[in-house]
């Protein structure tokens, strides 16, 4: 009996098994299985990994020159440097900030925030800033000078005496008082302004001075009318902010643009100041290609517009 099971071969598979086996092999082959299997791969292993980056922690590396940055700050602020103590809660306080900043991010605190953007608008400009090593020479500092003379200019100058009168005190005689005084002092110009006129904490001589620091004083009209009045004669009177001067202009100085070496620290500080502006507003310009700008008015704004 056992040989004639063998002499009859191997046992052929039920037909159920046959039709299993065919199945599977034909959905090997549909690309649509494939597509299947790789994205279940991909998404294991993306879980794996995202699993391994949400359980690392964030690194903070506090380094030696970071703590020797803040001692310094402390020793200039106390005058003393830090104990090892005090150190430590620098770092510890530092460390806590660093953690705070990062989750504040993380839940975009920072979006919509005023002050937060503005002071991002400050370290950018200071960064485009501390990038820029303007370094102007004579040339570039006299063309400058040229072109913005009026900045530079120097103020003229006058030198003059006075004596007041106070409309307070002199009344509806004021006018007449100031001519006898000024009768006396055109027929006798060594006489001494001081023993004239009413008593004022202003000076009776004053020496050169701008004729914007003199406008300042005794109001803007009173330095131009000055500048029409002759040398060395007594002449008025003049109204100022406090009342009726008879004035004397001893000395006149035109204004004049001042030459370089004049006025160099002066040029430098602002041609650095223009040229740095400039190359912002370049910067700015390339920087703002790369956005589309749209302004979507209010409607109260577009119907007055």
């Amino acid at each position: 009996m056992i040989a004639a099971e063998q002499a009859a071969g191997p046992t052929a598979p039920p037909s159920s098994q046959r039709t299993g086996t065919i199945w599977l092999k034909s959905m090997l082959r549909e690309p649509l299985v494939h597509f299947l299997l790789l994205a279940l791969v991909i998404f294991a292993g993306y879980r794996l990994i995202g699993a391994d980056i949400q359980n690392k922690p964030g690194s903070i590396v506090v380094t030696a020159p970071k703590i020797e940055q803040m001692a310094i700050l402390f020793t200039k602020t106390w005058q003393r440097p830090p104990t090892s103590e005090e150190l430590k809660g620098l770092i510890d306080d530092y460390v806590k900030e660093e953690v705070l900043v990062r989750e504040a991010l993380a839940l975009g605190l920072d979006r919509d925030d005023t002050v937060v953007r503005r002071r991002l608008r400050q370290k950018m400009e200071f960064v485009d800033a501390a990038a820029d090593v303007l370094t102007p020479t004579d040339a570039d500092l006299q063309a400058y000078l040229q072109i913005n003379a009026a900045t530079f200019e120097i103020d003229p100058m006058l030198a003059f005496q006075q004596v007041y009168l106070n409309p307070q005190r002199h009344g509806d005689s004021t006018a007449r008082d100031a001519a006898s005084i000024l009768e006396a002092l055109q027929a006798n110009p060594a006489a001494d302004p001081n023993l004239l006129g009413d008593p004022t904490l202003l000076p009776s001589d004053l020496p050169l001075s701008s004729k914007t620091a003199i406008g300042q004083t005794f109001g803007v009209e009173f330095p131009e009318k000055l500048d029409k009045a002759l040398l060395d004669q007594w002449t008025g009177p003049i109204a100022s902010s406090f009342g009726l001067h008879l004035v004397r202009v001893s000395r006149r100085m035109p204004g004049r643009v001042p030459a370089l070496d004049e006025v160099r620290d002066a040029v430098a500080r602002e041609w650095t100041n223009a040229k740095r502006r400039a190359l912002e507003d370049g910067r700015f310009a390339e920087l703002l290609k790369h956005y589309m700008v749209s302004i979507e008015f209010p409607v109260s704004a577009e119907a007055g517009r």
